[in-house]
This record gives C-alpha cells, sequence and structure tokens, in this order.
C-alpha cells in the first residue's frame, strides 16, 4: 500500500509562506548556476481553437523530482476561472512513487512573484521606494508581495491595466493586505515612473516603451512565456542589462524571444543568468544608472522546490494521506 497526499489550493496557502519560498527560490536558482539539477526544457501543447495551451515541466533538484502540468488560458477572466491553473507530482527519486499530488496554481503565482523579487534583490538599486506595476492580475499581487519581503522601505505603488477596475481593485486589496501606499494610475507613463517596475501582461506587442524608462530602473518583465509574446520594447532592451532565468528557455518564450528571432539582438548581448548573479558568478547591479532588466519564464526548478517546501509542511502538520497505489 502507498499513500500519496492529496493537497488543494486552501493547504497550499496555508502551508505557504512567502519568506520562506523566496528562501527555497534563490537557493533552486544557485544550484542550477552550480550545475546541480536537471530540468529539460518545457514541453508545449499549443491548442489554438481554444485559446490556450498546455506544458508540462519536470524537474530533479535536491534530491526532490516532480513535474508541474500547467496551462495557460489568457481569456479565463471572461469566465471568472484562473488564467493559469496548475498541478504539481512530487515524487520520491528513489523509487519513482508519488508523495503528493497538489495545488500548482497558487504555487506557481508564489514562486514566480519570489522570482521577481529575488532578481529585484541583486538588481535593483538598494534604496528603491517606488514601484511600478504594469498589468493587475493574480502575478502582480505576489510580485508585490515579495518585493515588500526584499524591500520593506518602499513607500508607494502605482498600477495600472487596461482595465480600471482591475487596476482599482488591486489598489484596494494591495493596501489592505500589505498595508502600503497603493494607487492606480491611468497611464503606463506614470506608473513607469518608479524605482522598480513589474510587467505582468499577455501582450504580444510592447507596452514599455524606452521612453517610459528613468536611468537607474529596474524592470521585472514577468508577462512573457510564451513564443511572441513581447512586453518590452525592443530598444529598451538594447540599452539594459538583461539577466534571463534560463537562456535555453527565455531565448525560445521569454521576452528576448522576439527580438533575438528578428535578430535585432544576439545572444551575446544577454548578460548571465539569475543563477549566475546569485552564486556570486557575475556581478549584479554595477552602477545607479544602469537599467537593469530580468526575464521571467518560470523554471520547473522553482515549482519543485516550493512542493517540497509544501510537503515536508504537511508532514509537520499529519496533513492525512490516501491511498492511490
Amino acid at each position: 500500500m502507498w499513500k500519496v497526499k492529496l493537497l488543494g489550493r486552501s493547504e497550499v496557502q496555508k502551508l505557504l509562506q512567502m519568506n520562506e519560498v523566496l528562501e527555497a527560490v534563490e537557493r533552486a536558482f544557485r544550484l542550477q548556476a552550480q550545475g546541480k539539477v536537471n530540468m529539460p526544457a518545457k514541453l508545449y501543447l499549443d491548442l489554438p481553437q481554444y485559446q490556450g495551451d498546455f506544458r508540462a515541466m519536470p524537474a530533479y533538484i535536491d534530491g526532490s523530482a516532480g513535474v508541474k502540468w500547467v496551462c495557460v488560458y489568457p481569456n479565463n477572466w471572461e469566465r471568472n476561472l484562473y488564467s493559469v491553473v496548475a498541478t504539481i507530482i512530487l515524487c520520491d527519486p528513489h523509487n519513482g512513487y508519488p508523495l503528493a499530488i497538489m495545488d500548482g496554481t497558487y504555487i506557481t503565482d508564489m514562486r514566480t512573484g519570489a522570482a521577481g523579487g529575488i532578481a529585484a534583490k541583486y538588481l535593483a538599486r538598494k534604496d528603491s521606494s517606488v514601484v511600478g506595476m504594469i498589468g493587475a492580475g493574480a502575478q502582480a499581487r505576489t510580485q508585490l508581495m515579495a518585493l515588500r519581503e526584499v524591500f520593506p522601505e518602499v513607500k508607494e505603488v502605482k498600477v495600472f491595466d487596461l482595465e480600471e477596475f482591475a487596476r482599482v481593485k488591486y489598489a484596494n486589496e494591495m493596501r489592505a493586505i500589505l498595508d502600503l501606499n497603493v494607487r492606480p494610475v491611468s497611464a503606463i507613463e506614470e506608473a513607469a515612473e518608479a524605482d522598480i517596475i513589474v510587467t505582468t501582461t499577455p501582450s504580444r506587442k510592447p507596452v514599455l516603451l524606452k521612453r517610459h524608462v528613468r536611468p537607474g530602473t529596474h524592470i521585472n518583465a514577468i508577462g512573457a512565456d510564451a513564443p511572441g509574446k513581447q512586453e518590452l520594447e525592443t530598444e529598451l532592451l538594447k540599452e539594459a542589462k538583461i539577466v534571463v532565468d534560463d537562456i535555453v528557455q527565455a531565448s525560445h518564450s521569454g521576452e528576448i524571444n522576439v527580438p533575438l528571432s528578428e535578430g535585432a539582438i544576439k545572444p551575446e548581448d544577454i548578460y548571465g543568468t539569475l543563477g549566475e548573479v546569485v552564486a556570486g558568478l557575475k556581478k549584479g547591479r554595477e552602477g545607479d544608472e544602469e537599467i537593469t532588466i530580468f526575464d521571467s519564464t518560470g523554471l520547473a526548478i522553482q515549482d519543485i522546490v516550493c512542493a517540497k517546501l509544501v510537503y515536508e509542511k504537511a508532514r509537520q502538520e499529519k496533513v492525512p494521506a490516501f491511498e492511490l497505489i
């Protein structure tokens, strides 16, 4: 008899805290740079007839193995459903048997938010105090949660979204949750007057332009996670230090995928990976006037370290397991 923990979203939310996720994901990036992980490329199952896609994301890291099966349906908001829905299977690498099957949607939000926080820790100016959010969906919430952990002195957050109700709702919710001065703005230009800018849109054409961005700004480009997506103007990329989470994955489906395919930038224009910066193999920010960009595509190792964290806490709290095999 083999028992498996089945953990829904409510259980995962209770067990997962942003400060712990930041620590786990930072370690994952460090191990990646040190060559101590096994992470094949994402496998895409495109379903254009349904305006969505599925992705299989397997990985082994630090004694844990598993896979995330995740779909991305940008129009799900019209159905009052999550745009990103994921399930994670965590397995025992010694025998291949499953240890847990859990909601991966909340983990996806939290680990992606943590990646942005870690990137800002190494790439943003230490005195950063104003954050500009472009996009007000679920991912924008965990991005700000992580930034607040890393930069407790943040004093102002400006949020822009094409939908007025979305930016007003976001501002009200995050103001209450984080006790921050969060206010909606009606133009990207105003949101971009910030020390740290976070873009979390599904756009296939640039929304943040070079003229919007001041010297010394750090940008977390989160939204581009599939071929053809692009949130930042190519001219802005040319002026910045570009750090990616994974070179191959970012080249195929990250913020750099379109300008690379068009020949507007070259592979050698990419400074390096966040893991290399975290591990001390490459420097982070090197000047107050430098524009830095983190291109986040989301890595399976982030999911697995967070799933392991949830599983271990579930064991400690004696969450029931069920016979599966």
